[in-house]
């Protein structure tokens, strides 16, 4: 039988979200019912409502979430009740040509639960990257469910769902820092701070935060930044070079997403480094660089989508390091909320506040 249960909802462009019953079907074919213990507060939430990613309203926001599997549909395979699972957005088909090429990572055909999720009223709710998660149960494809370790903080998992997954392998995975690199990290929020610390994780030995805004640089050196840039006050791309022996970093992750914060990325790079795009721009949003200065300088220019993660693979690794005190990522948890302080949650996200306020249920 479908089940009524809370949800916080954006009904239209600009507006304040809202407390409302969303009805959640049982799970079909493929399909897994999840108990929702904990959801980040992401920033790509608030793009949702802010109507920066679609206008498909109403959306049920939440998507950073970690829960327990209630039910599951026929022929599912991959979880089964009980387990504790990290929901991702990139539930993998392992049929594509990526998949086929052993990039699984770069799915071409990820997929969603099929049923929707309706308001009381039966209007179909669009959930935030295939997980809607800003409510007490939700229903995702199994193939979104990562089974791991349950002795983790469910408020620690879920932001391994997102934000910190992103920052994370941005360093790890699509920039490949290893020792001895030297590394700038341009944005220093949550997505920033969490390539930081994958930076650090890996053996960078300069780590370079930047940011216009001091208490984000304070909180970058307990992730493992050895030096700061507030770039409100300090040229940039002079500061990474100057800290790189005049050359420039090996590794610069763009964590921002703006086209001058990408210009800076691009030439506070080492020739033959890597610049790391993770922070997503807006679609009016244009780049201009001299083609001669592309080629002139070498090395990469990469995109990181979801830090170019494959769940199954780097979710249980990643929980097994912070049990083990290797991975601190319960200091992303700036504080616990109810569902009713989504809107106060967004505020303080915006001003600069929390690195992450985590609804907890």
């Amino acid at each position: 039988m479908p089940t009524t249960v809370p949800g916080v909802v954006a009904r239209a462009k600009g507006k304040p979200v809202e407390l409302t019953d969303i009805i959640v079907p049982d799970p079909g074919p493929g399909e897994a019912l999840v108990t929702v213990q904990a959801c980040g507060v992401c920033h790509t939430d608030l793009h949702y409502k802010e109507g920066g990613i679609g206008d498909d309203y109403p959306y049920l926001l939440g998507h950073e979430a970690a829960g327990v599997v209630e039910k599951t549909g026929p022929d599912v395979t991959e979880v089964q009740p009980g387990d504790f699972v990290i929901l991702n957005w990139r539930a993998v088909c392992g049929r594509c040509r990526a998949c086929a090429k052993g990039k699984p990572w770069y799915c071409f055909s990820t997929h969603n639960a099929t049923q929707k999720m309706t308001l009381a009223d039966g209007t179909p709710l669009s959930p935030a990257l295939g997980i809607g998660a800003f409510t007490s149960k939700t229903l995702v494809a199994a193939g979104q469910c990562t089974k791991v370790d349950p002795a983790i903080s469910p408020a620690t998992a879920g932001l391994l769902g997102c934000g910190i997954m992103a920052g994370l392998g941005a360093a790890l995975n699509t920039g490949q820092v290893t020792r001895g690199d030297s590394v700038a990290v341009i944005g220093a929020g949550g997505v920033g701070d969490a390539a930081i610390l994958g930076a650090s994780l890996a053996g960078a030995q300069t780590i370079i935060a930047v940011d216009i805004d001091d208490r984000k640089l304070s909180w970058a050196k307990e992730f493992g930044a050895t030096h700061t840039v507030n770039s409100r006050t300090t040229d940039p791309v002079e500061a990474i070079q100057g800290l790189t022996g005049g050359f420039g970093a090996d590794v610069v992750i763009d964590a921002v997403g703006r086209p001058e914060t990408y210009r800076q990325a691009f030439y506070a790079r080492d020739l033959a480094g890597t610049v790391v795009l993770v922070g997503v721009p807006t679609p009016d949003m244009r780049l201009d660089l001299p083609l001669l200065d592309v080629f002139g300088r070498g090395g990469a220019l990469k995109s990181s989508w979801y830090g170019d993660c494959l769940p199954s693979r780097d979710f249980p690794m990643l929980v097994g390091l912070h049990l083990q005190g290797r991975l601190p990522l319960d200091k992303f948890v700036s504080e616990t909320i109810a569902l009713v302080g989504i809107e106060e949650a967004f505020a303080k996200m915006s001003r600069g506040e929390v690195l992450r306020s985590v609804v907890a249920l």
